[in-house]
């Protein structure tokens, strides 16, 4: 795994930073506070996301609520980027996992759940949190802490680290495995069913036979059982016929009833229909005696028309307007009358004024006394012809009048009995079609009077042809019959009922002996499985100083390796031993053993150093198949100085290791800086971090 770039955005003094790394020593050297350990930690929170610590106030800025990071890494050829974020809740941290992205090239192929992206990771780098935190990244002021710790702690962190404390708790584990084992196998020996397993056999083998019996009983009843229910199925067949056969007898009394109630009904109606005819024939007779008179009436009224002067065989309009014209003439001679009767008055006037003066009363001149008399009685003839006149024309209007009153009178009576004629016409046809419905109906009664009578006849004879003994006969059988099936069919349900206890009685002593025979089984696999485990733990107490023996040999090497490396030619050699503490020390030219805490600080930093690369590339191989290929380091010059030249050599010495394709070290030495191959600094500038890139 090489680191490529690492983006931070609101981390620690970091609001938005950009940090490249390349292949080889890469050195973030600055001032204290200045940011450099933050691109580590980030790196960690990017890879892991779990905090170191119980929360995440060390990674996101004062004040802000959101920070992220991003790592962009390649691995076998292939380009890596993991993102991770952090959010302000109130007072607590937490990661945003919206932010959680794993990409590979432009890929997404984990993003939100943390475990995925975990799996994604292991499955591409080999690298899981403690790996990362125990071996790739040596924390500030941890670099000695293998060789400064107990040889206890150290074997125990180690043997965990390598994989051997498994064994041990394997072997711890199994212990508990095989007393339990044990215990079951004793518990058995005692179990009930494996002691008396003869008894149950012999049991079973009672109730095998007692089985059979029953199921050749069962048999027997069965073939009875089936004869009793054919014999009850032919008795129930019989009944049903014969009762089939009295429904149906039922129904004809019914029957007969019914058609003796619709024969007196039928009668009865008889009865009523002759009233009715009578009735009718007499209602007939008076229409057509009152329509004698009545046309009788007419005719008289029709004359006395005539005698008007009106011919009545015309429309009732012509009629009318016949008597309107007496009322023409009458009105015609009464104004004549009133004209001469107006002459008269004049004639009067005229004569009045003759008698009292001689004037003419039209032209007022004198009149002599002969023309006087001459005109007066002039006057007096035509008056009396007038009056003559008026009593002609009153004669008349009173002749017009009397006739009037009579046409009038022969009208009235003439259209009065026009309309009732016309009615008793009206009512004489709907009683002769009464009539007619009602002879209709007399003769359909009688119909069905016959029919009935037909009927009534033909259903007492199939009454009379049932015989109610065979009905009782057929009922005695069917209650024999049904009382030998119920018989036989309780007792087959009962020996139906003893098998299926004894079924189930053979398959509780079966599932006994099964359970026997399994115990005895397991019983037997328990003895195998315990001296099995026996030996397995045996194996595992052995094999554990083995393969640590094994560990130590390879390290030993790897350790060597490493500090021969480091310190080239330019150093006195440095003979490194490791016992199965893994605790190392050192072995001079002249063969004098020293152990570390007697070295100088020079020695014990390159030592430590070497110890720890050695370290990383032996459990690096053993856990993942691949060695070590990236290395942090937070402040490695701990307890080194300028002046001895102890840091140069660090630095000189890491500069030439190129066992590790990426190494990054953090630290505040430009010495130590001096020799890295690429260098990345620091500073802080209004409480921001600036980086810039030197070589």
């Amino acid at each position: 795994m090489k680191i490529e770039i690492v983006q931070l955005e609101n981390i620690r003094s970091h609001v938005k930073s950009t940090v490249p790394f390349a292949r080889g020593f890469n050195c973030l050297v600055g001032g204290l506070g200045c940011g450099k350990s933050s691109i580590l930690y980030s790196i960690d929170f990017a890879l892991f996301g779990d905090p170191i610590g119980r929360s995440y106030d060390y990674l996101l800025r004062e004040g802000e609520s959101h920070g992220k990071v991003t790592v962009q890494f390649v691995q076998n050829g292939k380009s890596y980027k993991i993102s991770r974020g952090l959010k302000r809740r109130g007072k607590g941290i937490s990661q945003d996992f919206d932010e959680l992205k794993l990409f590979e090239g432009e890929n997404l192929i984990a993003s939100v759940k943390s475990d995925a992206v975990a799996e994604q990771l292991k499955a591409i780098t080999g690298l899981d949190k403690e790996l990362f935190r125990e071996i790739v990244w040596v924390r500030q002021e941890h670099l000695k802490e293998l060789l400064d710790a107990t040889s206890r702690d150290r074997q125990k962190r180690l043997d965990e680290l390598f994989g051997l404390s498994d064994y041990e708790e394997a072997w711890s584990y199994l212990l508990g495995y095989e007393k339990e084992y044990e215990g079951e196998r004793k518990a058995y020996e005692k179990d009930p069913d494996i002691v008396g397993m003869d008894k149950i056999s012999q049991e079973y083998n009672r109730t095998a036979e007692e089985f059979s019996l029953v199921e050749i009983e069962l048999e027997e009843t069965a073939r009875k059982l089936s004869s009793a229910k054919k014999a009850l199925e032919e008795a129930e067949l019989t009944l049903k016929r014969l009762e089939e056969v009295r429904t149906r007898i039922e129904e004809l009394k019914r029957k007969e009833a019914q058609i003796q109630a619709n024969l007196l009904n039928i009668e009865d109606n008889l009865s009523a229909l002759t009233r009715r005819i009578d009735e009718k024939k007499v209602a007939l007779d008076g229409f057509k005696q009152r329509l004698v008179i009545m046309e009788t009436q007419i005719e008289s009224n029709k004359a006395k028309l005539k005698e008007a002067g009106i011919e009545p065989d015309q429309p009732i309009e012509s009629l009318r307007q016949k008597l309107a014209s007496f009322d023409e003439q009458i009105t015609s001679l009464k104004s004549e009358q009133e004209a001469t009767l107006k002459g008269i008055r004049e004639d009067q006037k005229r004569f009045s004024s003759l008698s009292a003066e001689s004037r003419c009363p039209l032209c007022l001149q004198t009149l002599n006394e002969e023309y006087k008399n001459d005109l007066m009685q002039r006057i007096q003839t035509e008056n009396t012809e007038r009056q003559r006149v008026v009593s002609q024309l009153q004669s008349e209007i009173e002749q017009l009048q009397q006739i009037k009153a009579i046409a009038n009178n022969a009208f009235s009576n003439f259209q009065t009995l026009t309309l009732q004629v016309d009615n008793i016409r009206t009512n004489i046809s709907k009683e002769e079609d009464a009539l007619a419905e009602f002879y209709k109906e007399f003769e359909e009664k009688q119909r069905l009077t016959q029919e009935f009578r037909l009927q009534l006849e033909t259903v007492r004879t199939e009454i009379s042809v049932f015989d109610m003994s065979e009905l009782e006969t057929a009922r005695t059988r069917r209650e024999q019959a049904f009382r030998q099936y119920y018989s036989l069919d309780s007792e087959l349900r009962t020996k139906e009922n003893r098998k299926k206890d004894l079924v189930k009685r053979l398959d509780e002593i079966k599932e006994r002996i099964d359970q026997a025979q399994h115990k005895i089984e397991r019983m037997e696999k328990i003895a195998k499985a315990a001296e099995i485990i026996r030996g397995i733990r045996e194996a595992y107490r052995s094999i554990q100083p083995k393969l640590r023996s094994e560990f130590v040999k390879v390290l030993r090497n790897f350790v060597q390796q490493v500090l021969d490396t480091l310190v080239g030619g330019e150093g006195p050699l440095i003979n490194v031993l490791i016992d199965e503490t893994y605790t190392p020390y050192v072995k001079s030219e002249s063969g004098v053993e020293r152990e570390v805490s007697h070295l100088s600080g020079g020695e014990r930093t390159l030592l430590a150093f070497a110890y720890r690369l050695g370290l990383g590339q032996l459990i690096m191989q053993s856990r993942t198949g691949h060695g070590l290929s990236m290395l942090l380091l937070d402040e490695p010059t701990e307890s080194l100085g300028r002046e001895d030249g102890s840091i140069d050599r660090l630095a000189e010495a890491i500069s030439r290791f190129k066992a590790i394709e990426q190494i990054i070290a953090v630290t505040h030495s430009e010495a130590f800086a001096e020799k890295a191959e690429h260098v990345i600094r620091l500073e802080k500038e209004a409480g921001e971090s600036k980086v810039s890139v030197e070589k």
